[in-house]
């Protein structure tokens, strides 16, 4: 499988580390004295350790290791490993940069 890295280009897939679904959204944590603290604690365990394994398109988070270290969120066809898009995740890596005068990233 290759990748096409929006900084890199195309590279093989032994350069990226996967991380998994990019749904998931961390819940806030509270401390564990205060109330509602259980239900937090539950909901984390949940982000954490719980995940749907689906079948077909998917976005997922890939770390370009080998490469320009950007955070990716690749649109993925998980039973036939089609790629359908690829682009910065958002706030990581190079998409967290301000833009320059120029509007490009620097």
């Amino acid at each position: 499988m290759r990748i096409a890295c929006p900084f890199c280009g195309t590279r093989e897939v032994g350069e990226f580390t996967y991380l998994g679904d990019a749904k998931p959204k961390r819940p806030a944590m509270v401390a564990l004295g205060d109330a509602g603290a259980v239900g937090e604690a539950e909901a984390f365990y949940e982000y954490v350790y719980l995940r749907d394994n689906t079948a077909g398109e998917m976005s997922e988070h890939w770390y370009h290791g080998g490469g320009c270290r950007s955070w990716l969120r690749v649109r993925r066809n998980t039973t036939t490993h089609e790629i359908t898009s690829v682009e910065a995740a958002p706030g990581t890596g190079a998409s967290a940069l301000p833009p320059s005068k120029s509007g490009a990233r620097s």
